[in-house]
């Protein structure tokens, strides 16, 4: 085969991407040199990217290029990428997917890590991308989110020239270019809490249609798990008829046999984002069936009944008044300290503090205690990691989902050896302290007991969310649920109440407000 000429933009990292297929194409006996071609989006840099004209502002050069006949390949960011390709081009290559994650970068004066994503309050933060900045808004109303542009290391200067408070980036993007962040506070943004664009830290290796040679050796480059992901999103992008400019996001990957997707929308980066998790076996008709629930004449809850109080200005609250849906929310148990004052003893030698929920947090936290210097926190989920920061720490370890068991097991590999101080609720199952290895060393704090209420009232909401066992207990004592009510099961625990029960139940992915939002949004009312 002739030696192949690759085309890619200017940039550090997309240079950086074309010398990663170049060597890709070496090890399966292939020589390439690359050729550097500018785009509108290189060339025009003082408007906004969806404020440019048409499509493809990072890619349309190189497309005419390849048809052309003077370059062989077109390597692209695969998120840049419109989803419909110009005739007599194809997708040839796909390779595995670099972490998605977003990268929030804050300048060290401008932290507050006792804020969600560590923000001082109304910090400015400089991203060009309506997706980040609808759901940044959702998270935090009060940041003020200004335009970015520039590639990589000129967006990171202009954070460094102190012009943003902090700016977002693909994580993917920081990885390939090994850039040094120390001088910065880096947050990283999980996939399920910002949800990242279609195809984000994939990249797509594009060649002319007629070149099946060519085709047959890429093959060899190919990620078949990546392809399948990945096909999802862009299918769900191209069902709602939107460009990369789309407040959408859209991430699927494979877990354990079964295929877990979510998807954030909003009508412009102003408007407070839907949100949707599908765990399905298959990826047949997804995409359609994303696309549908987010149909406006789609009948969703009218009412909601949660078993604990809801802030005025909880995510919780506003992703459900967005569509119309009122929320009974009242806790129907109480707790009650059982700790007065903490021993110093039972800190002197912890590596660890473990707090598996929100109450554990504060009850322990009211107990001023004098913490060892280098004692690192873990947290069941989301939920947990806000009140921590709260308290004024941040969490070492967060639980990923709703599912106990596997928390238990990364942590207990995590903190194997050490000692664990477990803050907990006097009835707790322990489900964590469990699944520890033998060399761990556990010491257990029970500091607050839970009661539950009595003459606790029916309710006739569409969809119930429990929060905990107790207060299953405390509604099920006198009440049964009616027909067609729905039940969503916050955690393990509440979930085995249920199974025990013999009720269907829906268990979110986190055990947040996030998570609890995009479980609602799922439900279908008759």
């Amino acid at each position: 085969m002739k030696r192949l000429i690759i085309g890619t933009r200017g940039s550090d990292l997309a240079l950086w991407q074309a010398n990663f297929i170049k060597d890709r194409l070496a090890e399966i006996g292939a020589e390439a040199e690359l050729k550097i071609i500018k785009t509108q989006g290189d060339k025009i840099l003082n408007l906004r990217l969806d404020k440019l004209e048409g499509k493809g502002f990072f890619t349309k050069e190189l497309e005419e290029e390849l048809l052309g006949g003077t370059i062989d390949i077109a390597v692209h960011s695969h998120k840049d990428l419109p989803t419909t390709h110009p005739a007599g081009l194809t997708i040839a290559a796909v390779t595995e997917r670099e972490d998605p994650s977003e990268l929030l970068l804050i300048l060290k004066d401008c932290v507050d890590i006792k804020q969600k994503l560590s923000l001082k309050t109304g910090a400015m933060v400089g991203t060009s991308s309506n997706r980040r900045k609808a759901q940044l808004l959702a998270l935090r109303s009060d940041l003020n989110i200004e335009d970015l542009r520039g590639n990589v290391p000129t967006r990171i200067q202009k954070l460094r020239d102190e012009n943003y408070d902090a700016i977002v980036l693909a994580k993917a993007g920081v990885n390939r270019l090994n850039i040094d962040l120390s001088e910065f506070h880096v947050e990283v943004i999980d996939p399920t809490e910002i949800v990242p664009a279609p195809a984000q830290g994939a990249l797509a290796v594009q060649i002319r249609e007629n070149d099946t040679e060519l085709f047959a050796l890429l093959q060899q480059l190919n990620h078949q798990d990546t392809i399948d992901e990945i096909a999802v999103e862009r299918k769900v992008l191209n069902l709602f008829e939107g460009g990369c400019h789309m407040p959408l996001g859209c991430y699927c990957k494979k877990e354990e046999g079964l295929y877990e997707v979510w998807t954030s929308k909003a009508e412009t980066d102003e408007h407070f984002p839907d949100r949707l998790f599908f765990r399905v076996e298959s990826l047949e008709g997804l995409a359609e069936k994303i696309v549908a629930k987010f149909a406006p004449e789609r009948k969703k809850p009218s009412k909601v009944f949660i078993s604990r109080e809801i802030g005025e200005h909880s995510y919780f609250r506003k992703a459900l008044e967005k569509n119309n849906i009122e929320i009974e929310g009242r806790s129907l148990i109480r707790t009650f300290p059982i700790v007065n004052v903490l021993d110093p003893f039972y800190l002197k030698h912890i590596d660890w503090i473990f707090f598996s929920s929100r109450n554990s947090v504060e009850y322990f936290f009211n107990l001023k205690p004098v913490l060892p210097k280098n004692v690192k926190f873990g947290v069941a989920g989301r939920g947990s990691e806000d009140s921590l920061r709260k308290a004024g720490h941040l969490a070492d370890y967060v639980g990923e989902g709703g599912d106990i068991d596997e928390v238990a097991e990364v942590f207990a590999d995590l903190v194997a050896g050490k000692t664990v101080l477990f803050p907990r609720a006097q009835d707790s199952l322990l489900s964590i302290q469990k699944a520890l290895k033998p060399d761990t060393k556990v010491v257990d704090l029970p500091i607050y007991e839970t009661v539950i209420e009595e003459d606790v009232d029916q309710t006739y909401a569409e969809v119930l969310i429990f929060t905990s066992p107790s207060n299953v207990d405390a509604y099920f004592v006198e009440n049964l649920l009616e027909p067609g009510q729905q039940v969503i099961a916050i955690g393990n625990s509440t979930g085995k109440k249920f199974e025990e029960m013999g009720v269907k139940f829906i268990q979110p992915y986190s055990p947040d407000e996030i998570g609890l939002a995009e479980a609602v949004f799922g439900i279908d009312v008759k």
